[in-house]
């Protein structure tokens, strides 16, 4: 440093990707999601067509993945909340259940990339949903975000260079957006009370 140059300044408060704890804020969240072009959601329905041939068990690796990097995410799901052993996880019915459903969310968006009301309308229910009735901090969708990008990507390497990577990123980016609008549509104001 030389003798005219201030110190750093302080470290942002800290961040789980990007997200701070239980906290939905306007600064956080852009005005809006940047759009996907033609050739991106191309190569997107591109990509998601080998992943959704093995939707099961691409979304139990995830859930599996999820839990057990994230364990304090189970605490929204009292049917397999007490599982610790990823083994015990992907033989639960309602694990695979759930992971089906979640797989199922992003095919939607997927399919209807050209169809942005309906990409929109299918977010808002999700976000509304598990804000209102299931109370889970937004900031899991973030977090499950990058799970799901993380095992499509390792499953998957042939079709998920780092070009393509980067444009899954872009929608991963816009899914958050949305689902997060949904919250604050609601007026979420829900704080954490877990350490992630």
């Amino acid at each position: 440093m030389s003798r005219r140059e201030s110190p750093p300044p302080p470290s942002p408060p800290p961040q789980v990707l990007g997200v701070r704890r239980g906290e939905v804020e306007p600064d956080d969240r852009p005005e809006r999601a940047e759009p996907l072009s033609d050739a991106e959601r191309e190569i997107i329905q591109d990509t998601w067509g080998h992943v959704y041939k093995n939707c099961e068990d691409v979304g139990v690796s995830v859930l599996i993945r999820f839990f057990v990097n994230f364990p304090s995410a189970k605490q929204y799901f009292s049917q397999f909340h007490d599982m610790e052993d990823p083994e015990e996880m992907e033989r639960s019915s309602q694990l695979r259940h759930h992971a089906c459903r979640v797989m199922n969310a992003l095919n939607t968006v997927v399919v209807n990339l050209n169809d942005p009301e309906k990409v929109t309308a299918v977010l808002a229910l999700v976000g509304k949903a598990h804000a209102i009735k299931h109370k889970v901090e937004p900031m899991y969708f973030k977090i499950l975000s990058g799970v799901i990008l993380e095992v499509m990507t390792e499953d998957f390497p042939e079709f998920f260079p780092v070009e393509v990577q980067m444009v899954w990123t872009k929608l991963m980016g816009a899914v958050y957006w949305h689902v997060t609008g949904a919250y604050t549509e609601v007026g979420w104001l829900q704080v954490s009370s877990s350490a992630v």
